[in-house]
Formats: C-alpha cells, structure tokens, sequence
C-alpha cells in the first residue's frame, strides 16, 4: 500500500480501526485517537449517527460522505440495514440529492464523457489506471429520463453511483472492480441552464448523428479497454433506450434495466400469479397503462413468454393493448415512437369503442378487453378507478394488478384499494413499500416489484459466468429465480420475497443466470458448482 494515501484512498482507509502495528506500519502514529475499534463498533456509531438525522436527504449526505470515506465501513452499514437504507441511497431519496447536485457538489466518482469531445473517451478512462482484467461493471447514464424527474443533465451522475451501490450491497460486487459514467450531452432543462452553480454543459441535448456517435465511441473504447465489463444503461429517454438495446445487444455486453430488469421483476409477478390461477403465459391478455419504454419493456417480455407457451408471433401480440396519453395505441396515430408500432391495434378493430375527449381510455379498454394483467407505468396518480378495478374484476376470477409507478404520489392505486375493490381478488404488487393490508379477515402482503431484487443477481450472474451477452433466456431465468423465492398459494401471499434479503436472493439469481449462460452458449467460464463460485466470487465488507 502506498503510504500517504491508505487513509484518503476510501478503498484502503480503515479509519481507527487501524491496529497499533498497522498505524507504525504505514506511518499513521498520531493521525488517529487512541482507541482501536472493530467494524463492528464502527458500524454501530455511523448508526447512530445516521439515525439522528430527520430529513432524508440529511441521511443520504452522511451515506455519501461516509462512501467517500471508507468504503467497507459503508456497505457494511449499507449491508446491515439494507430495508432501511435502500431508499435513501436510491430510489426515491437519490431524485431530490440529484435536483441539488451542482449547488451541493461534494466529490466526484465518475467519469464524465462530453459530447463535445467524444475524441476524449479513451483518455479519460485510462486517467483511472485500470488494466483490462480489472473491472467488471460500468453503469452508464445520459440522465435524460431520471427516476420519475425527467432530464437533469450531469446532475444525474449520482444515479449511475447510486446503482453500483446496490450491485454492491445486494450482490457483493467489488466496489474497486466498477466505474460510474455520465454521458454529458447537454440538458433540455432550462432551470439548470439558467441555474449559475450549473457544472454541465450550457446547452440543449444533443441528438441525432453526433449523439449516436458517443454512444458508438463508448461502447467500442469501453468494450475494447475493459473486455470483460458488463455495460449498464441506466435512465436513458425514450426515443434512444430502446434503439441503443437493440442495435447494440448483439455486439456488446450491455444491459437496460429499465427495459430488461424492470421487464424481468414483472415477469418474476406475473410467474408468482399464474401459479395461483393455475394458467399459463397463452392465457393471458395484457393492458399497459404507460406506454413507454418501461412499459413496453414489460410488454416485450411478456408477449415473448406467450410465444414460449405455444401462441405464434402475431397471436401473442395480439394479445397486448398499449395506452398512452393518446389513448389506446392505435396504428392510425401519427408518428408512433418504434416501440409502440408493434403493438398498435388496427384502427377498424377499435371503430365501434367509446370514446371521450376523442381517444380511447382506460376503463373502455379494461371493458372491451378483460384483461387478465393490468400494469401501470404513467406516473398517472389515481389512474386505477374503484370503477376501473371492479370492471377488471368482473372479467376475471383473479385480476393481476401491477400499479408500479413511484413515488407514492404517482402511483396508479395504492393496494388497499385495488384489494378492497376487487373484493380480495386481486393478486397486486406495486412499485413502492407499502404495509400489509388487512381485509374481510385476511392478511395481504404486498411485494414490491423493486428492480434490486433482480438486476444485481443477474449482473452477478453475468460476470462470474464470463457471458458474452445477456440473453432472454437469462433474463427469463432470473426472473423465475425470483419468483421461486416465494409460495403465493396462501390468500394474501406476497407474489415477491422482501427486499431485505437481497444478498441471499442475488445470489439465487446468479446462480440461475449463470447456468443459463452455459446453456444458451454465451458463458466462456465453467463449473462444476455454481453455488459455491457464486459465494466466493461475492465481495464482502471486512477489513483486508
């Protein structure tokens, strides 16, 4: 170790649990009080002093200053109190750390690319001296769609950082093994551009050509200086998430988690349900209320499990109907966004339909149709009606309800609702933590189809197998380890395992990533026990 930056280096520091020998070992004698602690005791005062904080965004700058400063003290904190902790180092407290990034800068993590200078990309990486062997994860954002706060340009960063964290804490990925990016592309934010304290760049996004240019540049000097890397994109908008997955998924290692993990935790609910109404994939028939990427994620994964279940192509397509704020999609609408053309229904179809203010809603598509999935991702609060939810009730025994909008504020029903209106028969998971739910005499656990309960897992998965790609069938298999987490069978079962033992559901998941890898063809690395090449390859948080 190099001397003068064991304690500044967070990956090194130890803080006073420097023995006396390491402390004349590493010249620390007199840089520290004169106690020696354990981790252990450490892990109780950052407690302490994390929960004497009132204000969230309070206990998310002590969380970032403490990661700053001693990595191993900060996830194992993170670790022990990871229910607690989850939502304070990401999703939702990470939102408002973000609105306030340049005005609170504090220290940087990542590497910032400029569209200005894509020319730039290689160095900036290699200012960080890692080798080819050396990492295996980069998250990587242009914070044009964050969360459910839209563009916040390079303020962003934090969600890039606040993803590793998770992969850290959920799956034991190793916090020196990863890189944080931000694709600084402008921002079409108008307050940040007026905003003085502002640290990016002082324009409107860039599109077209010269984006889709850094975004090549990225992805071949990343692959090619660091080989073994997974490339996660993260909050990337709309009309570019989707095209950079598929142009790109064939060539590189690269996973969207809000297509493809939020995609696989619906599909791990969806699994859970069928197992109570006893039908398969074929039977089902999809309403997505939120017609964005997300949401036709969700619609790609599960119109594919239709085909694996028998329907051909245009059967299971048939068998989802999309709503935007338009109205249902419909394919006489003018300048569909790509991910929508598949799914839009032939306008004669629909002629005979309800209508009002000119477009096709909800409640008409929940009648005509009678769904058997409803899914909810428009940030459209109170969009589930009690008429909405009964209607959806009295087309099918066992309704699936998925309000998985976030925050509170924008969630489509809150589940005691939904439970009460479909009259206990719903079977509900939504994107937030809620509380049991008591009805008629029954008990109701609500799962919350949080993306941490998968895409760690799968990244784990993924780099202990060495796979080249991620496939659907990995996702698929990830999505069913999850699932296999959980006995829904019980009335008012959870159809999700809780989030507070994501270490031990990772590894599940990375398991059963890791064997669909050697099945599909993709993993370059073998065992012969991947229970155990799993546990060795997670990263613990104890002083070396």
């Amino acid at each position: 170790m190099n001397k003068p930056h064991i304690m500044s280096n967070p990956l090194t520091n130890k803080g006073t649990a420097f023995t006396l020998e390491e402390r004349q070992k590493y010249g620390l004698v007199g840089r520290l009080p004169a106690a020696v602690e354990t981790l252990e005791q450490q892990a109780n005062r950052a407690y302490r002093q994390f929960s004497q904080y009132e204000k969230d965004i309070e206990k998310y700058i002590f969380l970032d200053q403490l990661h700053n400063r001693n990595e191993v003290l900060y996830y194992r904190l993170l670790t022990d109190h990871i229910t607690e902790m989850l939502p304070v180092v990401y999703d939702p407290v990470v939102g408002e750390a973000i609105k306030k990034w340049s005005r609170d800068y504090r220290r940087s993590r990542a590497v910032y690319l400029d569209v200005n200078h894509p020319e730039n990309i290689r160095q900036a990486f290699e200012t960080l001296g890692l080798g080819a062997d050396d990492v295996d994860l980069i998250v990587v954002s242009d914070a044009e769609e964050i969360l459910g706060i839209g563009d916040w340009g390079v303020n962003g960063t934090d969600i890039s950082i606040g993803k590793l964290a998770v992969y850290t804490a959920a799956a034991g990925i190793d916090p020196a093994r990863v890189i944080a990016v931000n694709l600084d592309v402008g921002t079409d934010n108008e307050a940040l551009l007026n905003d003085p304290d502002y640290l990016g760049n002082r324009h409107a996004r860039v599109r077209g050509e010269r984006y889709d240019y850094l975004i090549q540049e990225y992805l071949k000097v990343a692959s090619d200086l660091f080989p073994n890397a997974l490339l996660h994109f993260e909050d990337f908008g709309p009309s570019n998430a989707r095209r950079i997955l598929v142009e790109n998924r064939d060539k590189y290692r690269i996973f969207n988690d809000d297509m493809q993990g939020t995609g696989a935790i619906v599909m791990s609910s969806v699994f859970s349900a069928l197992k109570v109404t006893k039908e398969s994939f074929a039977d089902q028939r999809l309403v997505v209320y939120g017609a964005g990427t997300a949401g036709t994620g969700m619609a790609d994964q599960i119109s594919a499990a239709m085909e694996r279940a028998g329907l051909s192509h245009e059967e299971a397509k048939n068998r989802v109907w999309l709503i935007d704020k338009q109205g249902l999609v419909t394919d006489d609408m003018p300048n569909l966004p790509n991910y929508q053309q598949a799914y839009a229904r032939a306008a004669n179809e629909v002629r005979d339909w309800a209508r009002q203010d000119g477009k096709i809603g909800l409640l008409e598509v929940v009648k005509q149709v009678k769904p058997t999935i409803l899914i909810g991702t428009s940030t459209d609060h109170g969009a589930f009606t009690e008429e909405v939810i009964r209607a959806l009730s009295a087309g099918v025994e066992r309704p699936i309800i998925l309000p998985l909008s976030n925050p509170t504020e924008r969630i489509e029903v809150m589940p005691e609702f939904a439970i009460k209106w479909s009259e206990g028969r719903g079977l509900i998971a939504c994107g937030i933590p809620v509380p049991p739910v008591q009805y008629n005499g029954t008990h109701y656990e609500i799962g919350q189809a949080n993306n941490a309960l998968l895409y760690p897992g799968l990244g784990l998965g993924v780099i202990v197998s060495g796979a080249k790609h991620v496939t659907d069938g990995m996702l698929l298999a990830a999505a069913e380890a999850v699932a296999s987490q959980v006995d829904p069978s019980e009335l008012g079962a959870s159809l999700l395992p809780p989030v507070d033992h994501l270490r031990a559901s990772s590894a599940t998941v990375a398991v059963a990533v890791a064997k669909q890898a050697v099945k599909d063809g993709v993993a370059t690395v073998q065992s012969d026990n991947w229970v155990q090449t799993v546990q060795d390859a997670m990263w613990q948080p104890v002083y070396r």
